[in-house]
């Protein structure tokens, strides 16, 4: 049997170890972190358990080729509870509040209440939003290896995104919002996503929700990442933690396995890099082999951002059903990074109890940071004392603006932990702190990588970062393609 060693137990990574255990070959994943899941994680903080990655699961209803591949790497399938969620999130401004619901109609009557002379935008919001729930993550293979007749099934699974694409495909999300004359409509669109992300991104995120394709699986990011590594052990998988990569071994056009820290040579027929490629670039092989569309992306870093995140766990001492869901509201201006806001978010974990000791809740903030925060973040990073400082600083500010908004949590709520996007670089080797891929902006094509390294024979690509926006559906299908290349390439040389 082939063997194929797997950098990086993340998403990509054990969805290539599973298929590949399936289909016969014998891998072995090296992860650098004491646990499997990447940036699909979580950690317990006195007695409370902080969930990382799922704000919602693209796939989750039954139907489509994601939803199968979810069922078959042990994601989804049976014995796993699925939280409904009813509300994409919600915005107040001015005493007003505005829900974006599961349910578009009464989204769409709650803002022709709220404001009826923008009745035809909202009327052509909601009607957009219904077509974009046919949006879907091609994972059957990949788009490379497509020929004319897979396209034009695909471009039939999501004919209405073609109808999206070219009502809002030439614009931003400030644009959109500036559709609108109110003002909490419009605050609460920039509200969802940063400046600058494409227009038509809101409505298929929204979109994911209203299509009921966008549910929680119960236990959260880690419980789903250690059923996906519990998935490739029973398939013979073997997954070593704690396991850091120094670099691939390159004997002219083959790699023959790879380079542990700790010295320890691997050899294997196949390598998949299942980590960030930057990273993979940087440190396990030369850079000449990055692929051009990447090499692109990273030297172009107005047309192809990436954002980040800095956030913060409370604990609250009691359970208010009140606080559920996520909400935006205003608040006191803070600096946040290099960011001066003015606004800021809660999101309550209200829908799993267990998060939580019994009578108490957990609530989390994020705050969207930009590469100039990153590196705001990784300078201050060099004096850790300072670092840590500014940290406390800010979520204690955030803090505030929270009681002041709820007040009746006076007395009631701590900060329990704080990351920054410098979190994301440390544990997962992101480039830029970065927890989803590059930002594709209305003034930049987006761009497709294959996961192959030309030069190389034998090693595959398999990361969120080759198609935008990244995210766990886009890193399961890249584990799903390299997984598919190794199959087919062993084929042919068998045929030989």
């Amino acid at each position: 049997m082939k063997k194929v060693v797997i950098i990086g137990g993340g998403i990509a990574g054990m969805t290539a170890g599973v298929l590949l255990q399936k289909a016969g070959f014998t891998t072995e994943i090296y992860e650098k972190n004491a646990l499997p899941g990447g940036q699909c994680t979580g950690w317990k903080r006195e007695g409370y358990f902080i969930d990382n990655c799922i704000h919602w699961l693209t796939g989750t209803r039954p139907g489509s080729a994601l939803h199968e591949l979810w069922n078959e790497i042990g994601a989804l399938g049976d014995g796993v509870e699925l939280y409904e969620k009813e509300m994409f999130f919600s915005s107040k401004l001015n005493g007003q509040t505005l829900t974006f619901w599961r349910d578009k109609e009464k989204t769409r009557r709650e803002m022709l209440e709220l404001s009826p002379e923008d009745e035809e935008e909202i009327n052509k919001l909601i009607k957009y939003v219904t077509m974009a729930e046919t949006m879907t993550v091609p994972v059957e293979k990949p788009f490379d290896a497509m020929n004319p007749i897979d396209f034009i099934k695909l471009g039939m699974s999501m004919k209405e995104m073609g109808k999206v694409m070219k009502e809002y495909g030439n614009q931003d999300i400030d644009e959109l919002a500036m559709r609108f004359r109110h003002p909490l409509i419009r605050r609460a669109i920039t509200d969802y996503m940063p400046s600058g992300y494409q227009a038509y991104a809101f409505l298929v995120s929204y979109g994911t929700v209203t299509g009921e394709n966008g549910d929680i699986p119960k236990g959260g990011s880690l419980a789903m990442s250690l059923r996906i590594a519990e998935k490739y052990k029973e398939y013979g998988g073997v997954l070593h933690t704690g396991a850091s990569v120094e670099k691939i071994l390159l004997n002219g056009r083959k790699a023959e396995g790879i380079l542990l820290e700790n010295g320890t040579k691997v050899v294997a027929d196949y390598v998949i890099c299942a980590c960030d490629t930057d990273y993979t670039f940087r440190e396990l092989l030369p850079e000449k082999y990055m692929p051009r569309g990447l090499r692109k992306m990273y030297a172009d870093r107005d047309k192809y951002p990436v954002g980040s995140g800095f956030q913060i766990a409370y604990a609250v001492d009691g359970v208010f059903p009140e606080l559920t869901g996520t909400s935006v509201f205003s608040c006191g201006e803070m600096k946040v990074g290099t960011q001066s806001v003015q606004s800021m978010s809660v999101q309550s974990y209200d829908y799993e109890p267990d998060f939580a000791p019994a009578g108490k809740m957990i609530l989390q903030t994020n705050f969207s940071q930009t590469e100039t925060d990153y590196k705001y973040w990784e300078a201050l990073y060099a004096d850790r004392e300072g670092y840590e400082e500014k940290k406390k600083e800010t979520a204690e500010q955030a803090l505030q603006n929270v009681v002041k908004e709820y007040p009746y949590l006076e007395g009631k709520i701590r900060v329990l932990d704080v990351w920054s996007p410098m979190t994301y670089a440390r544990y997962c080797n992101a480039y830029r702190g970065a927890y989803m891929s590059f930002v594709t902006t209305k003034q930049a094509k987006s761009i497709t990588v294959p996961g192959v390294v030309k030069g190389i024979d034998n090693v595959f690509l398999a990361s969120q970062w080759l198609m935008g926006p990244g995210g766990l559906p886009t890193a399961a299908a890249m584990g799903k393609f390299a997984a598919w290349r190794i199959q087919r390439k062993n084929k042919s040389r068998d045929h030989q």
